[in-house]
């Protein structure tokens, strides 16, 4: 295991030396490394001037040397160098992490760095951006490789900052225990539109890898590829995580199932570490010996949730929101009757479930659509059973003139103590009133959708903190066709947008500012793979995406085995279009692994 520390003075000598080698490694001829040695010498002085840190193995052994120069808040990477026989094994990845770490403590905002040409690649990789600003000359003692054979040296930049504040909140600024109790959550409202099986439920217990940007235990209730929780700590950092999974056959009282094993229990409980769930229920409140509260999660309930909105407008003070109508009917043939009526008007329908996950349970009817099914009564026979909602259908964004987004939620959570914290907005990328995917980041949210957003979900935040939930909260909206948000529903729970959150703010406090990341539910694998084929595929996009300066993730890879395979992944970039171009590669590339085993 390698380590990093603080250089010694005495060190210095055969520092210098590591550097050099380094520098050889490269493929320069003597000539050139003796002209830059006076400038790459370390000296006794400089290993505490030069904040000089090195990174020793298992064995006692330095394999790397790097520094942090200069004075906030603009400071610069003056050496990042590894020994030859350690190249690939992750120094430099831990080394320049390292230095990004130190730099957020120093109060450095802007990190420079002078790059060989031969290290942009591992630069970029790390998320230092290319700027346009002359690099340091071959002289400067700040650059880590000189210029040679005329070519220039490459100047990036980063942006070290240091974790959320929100982040921080959540979980108290350390690692916490992540709980994958997606299907329990689920289980505890006995819906008809939810799966009985809770199948999907278990796949999407995956992204208990992601309830906090660090977690310390995955607990799961189905078996995970090794490969997979291997490329995740790798791509964002982690160490030390310890996995516990297939803890389940079909029960979705992943809780239950860990109370059941005592020492796991014991283990998990008496750690520590915040214990953090997809959701609320009873037994996780056995669990995690907290008092269960009744009716904390009554606003589940997207008719209770409709309720919540409409007092909070009958207040004023959110001009930019505006409420569709919404009818609770009794029996089946009472909402036939409603959805024919509003079919003869020419009138859009929404028809919903008081519960439903991701979309399931909610149907978008058009006045076409109902007459290509036979009438309202053949469209509720194709429905699950169970309570109904009438909602008015709010028209889309097109009469504004832009392509701008439809689908918005704005995340947040309640801590402990009843305060409500602000996580930030999303984009939702939603099909057929099925949600698929959701992007967060810097400027994902336009301007004339922000500031009503952020302002009615932190309302809806206080409400929740007053009626007594503590948790994650969501509250869904989608755009009507004057610039003003509606809200459709909460959730109480972490979601596939708070996955995202979770992940922008690790790799922001890991790479730098600015990442825009991606969770796209469900990406199409042209062929089932066995397990080691599935882990090269991963480990293929991962190094295809950081080619194009992105990161990838995969987030569900249990789907991958179904009969119809399919991914869930995350990608993140720090601008749009190379956000956009790496989801569609990934894409192409995984609908391409069919083409190995010839045409069908």
């Amino acid at each position: 295991m390698v380590k990093v520390r603080a250089a010694r003075p005495a060190e210095a000598e055969d520092l210098t030396g590591l550097v050099m080698r380094s520098k050889a490694h490269w493929g320069y001829d003597a000539a050139f490394l003796a002209a830059c040695a006076p400038e790459l010498r370390i000296r006794a002085g400089d290993v505490t001037a030069r904040r000089v840190v090195v990174a020793e193995n298992g064995r006692g052994e330095v394999v790397g040397v790097a520094s942090l120069e200069g004075t906030p808040p603009r400071a610069e990477l003056g050496l990042l160098f590894v020994e030859p026989s350690a190249v690939g094994q992750g120094v430099g990845r831990l080394l320049y992490r390292d230095v990004l770490r130190r730099a957020v403590e120093l109060g450095v905002r802007r990190l420079v760095i002078d790059s060989d040409p031969h290290a942009t690649g591992f630069y970029r990789a790390m998320g230092a951006v290319p700027v346009a600003e002359p690099a340091a000359s071959a002289a400067s003692p700040a650059a880590p490789a000189a210029e040679a054979g005329g070519t220039a040296l490459v100047r990036f930049e980063a942006a070290p900052v240091p974790l959320a504040d929100w982040a921080r909140a959540w979980t108290g600024g350390g690692r916490a225990v992540h709980l994958g109790n997606v299907g329990e959550f689920n289980a505890q409202f006995a819906d008809a539109t939810l799966d009985r099986e809770q199948r999907p439920a278990h796949h999407y217990a995956c992204l208990a890898a992601f309830y906090s940007p660090y977690p310390a235990a995955l607990v799961l209730p189905r078996p995970v590829p090794r490969g997979w929780t291997e490329l995740v700590c790798r791509q964002l950092g982690w160490t030390g995580v310890e996995v516990y999974d297939g803890l389940l056959d079909a029960d979705p009282g992943l809780a239950e199932a860990v109370r059941a094993r005592p020492a796991l229990a014991a283990l998990l409980t008496g750690s520590g570490l915040p214990l953090v769930p997809w959701g609320r229920t009873r037994a996780f409140g056995r669990l995690a010996g907290r008092p269960w509260r009744d009716g904390e999660l009554r606003y589940e309930s997207k008719s209770a949730a409709h309720g919540l909105f409409g007092r909070i407008l009958a207040d004023g003070g959110h001009p930019g929101i505006v409420l569709p109508r919404q009818w609770r009917v009794d029996g089946r043939w009472a909402a036939a009757r409603m959805l024919a009526a509003r079919t003869r008007a020419g009138e859009n329908t929404v028809l919903k479930s008081e519960h439903g996950v991701g979309g399931s349970g909610t149907t978008v009817l058009t006045p076409a659509r109902v007459r290509a099914a036979g009438g309202a009564r053949a469209v509720l026979r194709r429905l699950p059973r169970g309570p109904l909602l009438v909602e008015e259908y709010v028209g889309g964004a097109a009469s504004r003139g832009d392509e701008g987004p439809r689908d918005l939620t704005y995340d947040g959570f309640v801590d402990e103590a009843g305060r409500a914290h602000e996580v930030g907005g999303a984009v939702m990328e939603v099909a057929d009133g099925c949600y698929r995917g959701a992007t967060v980041g810097p400027g994902v949210v336009p301007g004339w959708a922000e500031r009503s957003l952020i302002a009615f979900g932190a309302a809806v935040g206080r409400e929740l903190a007053d009626s007594g939930y503590r948790g994650w909260f969501d509250v869904d909206f989608v755009a009507d066709g004057t610039g003003r948000l509606a809200p459709t529903e909460t959730n109480l729970r972490l979601t596939g947008p708070s996955i995202a959150f979770m992940v922008a703010a690790r790799l922001d406090a890991l790479r730098g500012a600015g990442h825009l990341v991606r969770i796209a539910d469900r990406v199409e694998l042209g062929a089932r793979l066995p397990e080691a084929q599935l882990d090269e595929l991963c480990a293929a996009l991962a190094r295809g995406c950081a080619e194009l300066g992105a990161v990838f993730v995969p987030a569900i890879p249990t789907g991958a085995f179904e009969p119809a395979p399919w991914l869930g992944v995350l990608v993140a970039a720090r601008g749009r279009e190379v956000l956009d171009a790496a989801e569609a590669w990934v894409r192409a590339e995984a609908l391409a692994v069919g083409a190995m085993f010839g045409p069908s």
